[in-house]
C-alpha cells in the first residue's frame, strides 16, 4: 500500500467526525427544531473527543491539503448555528438517575374507574377530583371524569321509613279485640347496589350509566358549578344523576312516577336527556358531620347556584335535587308566575279563612 493511501486512511476517522458535525448542526439549525439553539461548546466538545484524538495519528503527509479544509468547514458550520439573538439561552444538563431508583408506574384509567371512593381519595393525597383533570384534553372527556370522581367518592347513604304491619291488642267498648297497625321506623340505607344493578341491567359501565346519561348541556352547568365549589373550599359529591325507568322504579322516599323523573325517566327522553342530579357534602368522618357540612353546601348552591344555570326546584322537600334552572322541573316550581300565583292563593286561603271565623262569631238575635 502506498504512502499516500496509509494517510488517507489514517485521516478518514477525523473527516467521519466531521461530517457528523455538520449534519448533527444541520439538524439542530433546521427550522422544526424544538429550540434552535446551539451552543458553540458543543462543536469544540464533538471535535475534541477523546475517543477519536487517541487513535488518530497525525501524518505529514498530506495533512496539510486536509487539515485546513475541514478547519473551514467547522468554523463555517459555527457560525450558521450560533444563535443571533443577543440574550444568553439557558442550557440543557442531563442529570445521571440513581440506577437503584425505582419508577412507580401510573395507574391506568380501568384501574381509576375501579377504585371505591375512599381508596380513590386516599391513593391521589385527597384531590383527586382536580387531579384528575391535568391530563385531559378534550372537554367532553374531561366533564365526565371530573363528575364521575365526584360520585365514587360520595357515600350512597339515606334514611328512609320502613313500614311494618303488627297485630294488636286494644280494649274497644269494653272488649278485648285484636287489630292490624302499621308502625313506621327511620333506618338508614346504602343505595349504591341500586345504580350498579341498573348498569348491569342496561350493560353499560358504571360511569357511561350514571354520567353519560346526563344531558351535556346540564353536565356542562354541572361541573362549572361543583368544581368553583370545589375551589371556594366545599367539597361537593354526587349522589346519583342518570336514572332510567327501571333505576327510579327501585328508588325509595320522595320520588316521581317511573317513567316521569327528571333524571332520565323515558317520557323526559331517556338516556342522555338527563336534567337533575342529587348532590352532598363528602367533608366529615361521621354522617352527622357530612349532614352540617352537607346543609352549608346547599347554602352556597342557593347563593351561587344561578350563576351557573342550576338551582334546587324543591329546596326543603327534596334537598339534594338539582336541575337547570331554564328547565320545566324548576320553572314549574320556582319561577316567577308560579311563585306570585303560589302567593296569590296562600293569600285568599288566608282571606277565606279569616271570613269564615268572622262569620261564625256573628250571631243572629232571636226575637
Amino acid at each position: 500500500m502506498s504512502g499516500r493511501s496509509i494517510a488517507i486512511a489514517n485521516l478518514l476517522p477525523a473527516i467521519v467526525v466531521a461530517l457528523l458535525i455538520v449534519i448533527r448542526l444541520a439538524q439542530s439549525a433546521s427550522p422544526g427544531a424544538d429550540d434552535g439553539v446551539i451552543e458553540p461548546r458543543l462543536v469544540a466538545a464533538l471535535a475534541a473527543d477523546a475517543s477519536v484524538t487517541d487513535i488518530v495519528h497525525p501524518i505529514a503527509f498530506g495533512r496539510d491539503e486536509i487539515e485546513p479544509a475541514v478547519a473551514e468547514a467547522g468554523a463555517e458550520i459555527t457560525g450558521v448555528a450560533s444563535p443571533a439573538a443577543s440574550d444568553p439561552q439557558p442550557a440543557i444538563r442531563l442529570a445521571m438517575a440513581d440506577p437503584t431508583e425505582k419508577v412507580l408506574p401510573e395507574a391506568s384509567p380501568e384501574q381509576v374507574k375501579s377504585l371505591t371512593g375512599e381508596q380513590a381519595a386516599a391513593a391521589s393525597g385527597g384531590i383527586d377530583s382536580i387531579a384528575v383533570l391535568d391530563e385531559c384534553y378534550v372537554v367532553e372527556t374531561c366533564m365526565d371524569r371530573y363528575l364521575w370522581v365526584l360520585y365514587q367518592r360520595t357515600p350512597k347513604e339515606d334514611t328512609v321509613a320502613e313500614t311494618e304491619e303488627r297485630k294488636v291488642t286494644v280494649k274497644k267498648r269494653g272488649k278485648l279485640v285484636t287489630v292490624t297497625r302499621t308502625i313506621t321506623t327511620r333506618v338508614d340505607e346504602n343505595f349504591a347496589w341500586k345504580d350498579r344493578k341498573a348498569a348491569e341491567r342496561a350493560n353499560m359501565s358504571m360511569m357511561d350509566y350514571v354520567i353519560g346519561g346526563v344531558d351535556v348541556s346540564f353536565k356542562r352547568k354541572l361541573f362549572n358549578m361543583l368544581f368553583a365549589a370545589e375551589k371556594a373550599g366545599l367539597s361537593p359529591g354526587i349522589t346519583s344523576a342518570f336514572r332510567d325507568d327501571y333505576r327510579q322504579s327501585i328508588a325509595s322516599g320522595l320520588k316521581a312516577a317511573n317513567d316521569r323523573s327528571y333524571h332520565g325517566g323515558s317520557f323526559r327522553g331517556g338516556y342522555g336527556h338527563g336534567l337533575a342530579a342529587d348532590i352532598v357534602s363528602v367533608r366529615g368522618d361521621t354522617r352527622a358531620q357530612r349532614r352540617v357540612s352537607t346543609e352549608a353546601f346547599w347554602n352556597w348552591v342557593d347563593a351561587h347556584g344561578k350563576e351557573f344555570g342550576i338551582g334546587r326546584p324543591y329546596l326543603d322537600h327534596d334537598p339534594p335535587h338539582v336541575g337547570p334552572i331554564d328547565g320545566n322541573e324548576y320553572v314549574s316550581r320556582r319561577g316567577t308566575k308560579v311563585r306570585e300565583a303560589s302567593r296569590e292563593a296562600k293569600a285568599h286561603d288566608r282571606k277565606t279563612a279569616h271570613n269564615h271565623r268572622v262569620a261564625k262569631r256573628t250571631r243572629t238575635a232571636r226575637s
